[in-house]
């Protein structure tokens, strides 16, 4: 008998029920906290040993207002989605993503047609290179939220050139997440974790290198193999019928490009250039963050010099081409800030939005038609607005049940009692089941690594181990936990129903959790430069 698959959102309030019934059940607990400097940041973390029974707070009509608590818990992301839906759908406007993925298909047909090329596939080459580039970022300053906005470009780009929206979002999501599993120097949970453990900050440096690559190979393996099914019978994808919305939208597109540059596009150029100018001459110096080491360059100055030369070259050539050069230095801007500013998504949102709105002004848009666009692209994106903010009610749900404390603690003692490599797998498998409920990185390593590397000492295990435990616990899980705003945002961008996408990306899952039990082996019986 055929029964239909519920909706994302009818599973998400699912849990947030499952999550209510659950205060009735698990007995109310908490922590003792204290606040702590962890890497020049004040954090409030767990008092190991200060575990308390406290009375517990049984949800009932709360699963009502959850989606409330949730858009209030998670309004920075929502905002970010909105924002970036509405400056994308002015630049989808213009067509130039349109071209730029013509100009991609043109590139790969020429490339396919060479020697070395031709037995690796154009198509897995530019893949591998876009994959390494967003894994690199999530390894090195912890990527998420950014690559709902990079879900826009590539999920066409990967319809187009006759693949599917997973593959899309595997390209820079599933790519991302890999890296940020895998991370070498990720502020966010290697510097965390690391500083809660009074370790050398990224000490342990070259084996989590290793894990990188292995994970990244892994996971591209993984990919490239679906990639390759997909392209040869579309009919396997599993949302071949979800992507009829790309389809008929590339199609809608497939007009006779009108290239032209008018006026208001050197207008434009000239604004920017200069604002770009008074910033080099305000920060002529960078310093850019790879984990605890800098590198000082004038990199402002210089991406200015770069947009003011390539702008004018592209201009001469059309607007689309203009257009398609913003986009390329957003994101050179982006990942300067990041990293050598601390952005985060309220300087990224802007970013984009005053992107949207310079594409706008160089098609020659009057204020109104700008604006028009911008809501068009806001209505278009707003059910993943939705279902961040219903995913955020499942934490608020658990959070003021006074249940996660009590489910951490009997998580932790679960470990105790068992042999060295046994306790470090436990730990995984603990931190992969608080992550499920807890997807923040740094909030959990706040919450579990001032007791779990005191426990490490109990067991004889090195502290650097149980850091490995974390990482690894808190990375996979990233790329199927419904709690995750990021995944629900990614998949609600892309038209990928959550079902679909658990189906697909499970057994991947699965193989990088074994993975994980390898990996952790020679943190726990080799001798590790770190360790």
């Amino acid at each position: 008998m055929f029964k239909k698959i519920p909706h994302t959102y009818v599973i998400v309030f699912g849990i947030v029920v499952l999550c209510a019934v659950l205060t009735w059940i698990v007995p109310g607990g908490s922590f003792g906290r204290e606040t702590v400097n962890v890497n020049g940041i004040d954090r409030s973390v767990v008092v190991p040993g200060s575990f308390h029974y406290t009375e517990k707070n049984p949800q009932t009509w709360q699963v009502f207002s959850a989606l409330f608590d949730g858009f209030v818990d998670k309004a920075d992301i929502i905002v970010f989605i909105l924002i970036i839906g509405g400056a994308f759908w002015i630049m989808n406007e213009s067509k130039a993503i349109d071209v730029a993925i013509g100009s991609v298909l043109r590139f790969t047909e020429k490339l396919g047609n060479r020697g070395l090329i031709r037995t690796i596939g154009a198509d897995n080459l530019i893949f591998i290179v876009i994959m390494t580039m967003f894994s690199f970022f999530g390894a090195v300053f912890g990527m998420s939220e950014e690559t709902i906005a990079f879900t826009i470009i590539f999920v066409p780009l990967a319809v187009s050139m006759g693949y599917d929206s997973i593959v899309g979002v595997s390209l820079c999501f599933v790519a991302a997440a890999l890296g940020f599993a895998g991370a070498f120097l990720n502020p966010f949970t290697i510097g965390i974790a690391q500083g809660l453990s009074d370790l050398p900050l990224f000490s342990g440096l070259e084996y989590r290198l290793v894990m990188w690559i292995i994970i990244s190979v892994l996971g591209f393996a993984y990919i490239l193999v679906y990639a390759r099914k997909v392209r040869r019978d579309p009919k396997k994808s599993p949302v071949h019928d979800d992507d009829d919305y790309w389809r008929k939208l590339h199609s809608e597109r497939k007009v006779k490009t009108d290239y032209h540059t008018p006026l208001s596009a050197w207008i434009i150029y000239m604004i920017l250039t200069a604002v770009m100018t008074i910033f080099s001459i305000f920060y002529p110096v960078s310093s850019l963050s790879f984990g605890d080491y800098q590198i000082k360059i004038p990199v402002i100055p210089v991406l200015t010099g770069l947009f003011a030369l390539t702008g004018w070259l592209t201009l001469r050539k059309s607007v689309h081409f203009f257009i398609i050069d913003l986009l390329l230095f957003t994101i050179f801007f982006l990942i300067t800030g990041v990293m050598g500013y601390g952005w985060y998504i309220m300087e990224i949102a802007t970013l984009f939005f005053a992107m949207g709105l310079a594409s706008g002004i160089a098609m020659g848009y009057d204020a109104n038609r700008i604006t028009k666009l911008f809501l068009d692209g806001v209505k278009d994106i707003q059910s993943a607005a939705l279902i961040v903010g219903l995913a955020g009610g499942i934490i608020i749900i658990l959070r003021n049940g006074n249940i996660i404390d009590t489910l951490l603690y009997k998580l932790s003692e679960s470990i105790s009692g068992a042999g060295r490599m046994a306790s470090v797998s436990m730990m995984y498998i603990t931190q992969t089941i608080i992550n499920l409920f807890m997807p923040s990185g740094s909030a959990k390593a706040a919450l579990t690594m001032p007791m779990m590397s005191q426990f490490s000492d109990l067991i004889g295990v090195s502290r650097q181990a149980t850091v490995v435990a974390f990482q690894l616990g808190d990375g996979f899980t990233n790329m199927i936990t419904p709690t995750s705003g990021v995944l629900l945002g990614v998949l609600s961008v892309a038209k990928i129903p959550y079902e679909k996408w658990f189906k697909w990306v499970l057994p991947l899952i699965v193989l990088l959790f074994l993975l994980g039990f390898l990996l952790l082996v020679p943190t726990v019986f080799m001798e590790l430069k770190g360790f």
